[in-house]
């Protein structure tokens, strides 16, 4: 998937993952996409939940080797 921005949050936890997406977020202008990539397994709850909660939608999310990616779409 195409992306504008990327953002590695690897070794990271709860809540850093979400605060430094929420700041790139903000950042960027309405409909681009961000990826982010982190390891902490609590950001498969906490994604979905940031974007219900935020209005930007999580378009897709895959795990390989323990490692989450997650493309969000800025509302």
């Amino acid at each position: 998937m195409e992306f504008d921005r990327d953002l590695d949050v690897k070794g990271l936890n709860c809540p850093l993952p979400i605060l430094r997406t929420k700041k790139t977020l903000a950042e960027m202008d309405s409909g681009q996409i961000l990826r982010v990539v982190a390891t902490d397994p609590g950001s498969l709850k906490d994604f979905p939940a940031f974007a219900k909660q935020t209005g930007n939608e999580l378009l897709e999310h895959k795990e390989e080797n323990r490692v989450f990616e997650f493309f969000l779409k800025r509302k």
